[in-house]
């Protein structure tokens, strides 16, 4: 699977038995449909926030397409924070595109993951990599 922002290839990688899509040039993280609940483990909690998406009325990135369908994504806020956390999202609901660190600050803001578990393995998830990519070059 293309990366689509930078469109380059991407890696997959297992974290608690979920398997993401990471591009190694940009950072980003591509979860399929269904895997944002896996990850949070709480059937509940992944409604909430699935519910707090809304359609964003001003597009604050350049469009971007769906690295399943090649559908141009829509951009969504999540929650209510300020300033607004902002994803992409598929329109055939095939998944979810998060930027670089966007995962992460959905998970403290929206205080999903209040004991590090997720944080604590994507950090070492993507430490991992970054080592295997620095000693690649």
């Amino acid at each position: 699977m293309d990366c689509p922002i930078c469109r380059s290839a991407m890696i997959t990688l297992e974290l608690t038995d979920v398997e993401i899509d990471y591009c190694t040039n940009c950072g980003g993280i591509w979860l399929d449909s269904g895997e944002l609940e896996l990850l949070l483990d709480d059937a509940e909690q992944a409604r909430r926030l699935l519910n707090s998406f809304q359609q964003s009325v001003s597009a604050v990135e350049p469009s971007r397409k769906c690295p399943i369908c090649d559908r141009k994504m829509a951009e969504v806020i999540v929650g209510r924070s300020e300033p607004p956390l902002v994803i992409d999202k598929c329109p055939r609901s095939d998944g979810l595109w998060f930027d670089k660190g966007e995962l992460e600050n959905i998970l403290a803001h929206a205080r999903l993951d209040d004991d590090n578990r997720i944080q604590r393995l994507l950090a070492d998830m993507f430490s991992k990599d970054r080592e295997k990519h620095d000693t690649d070059v």
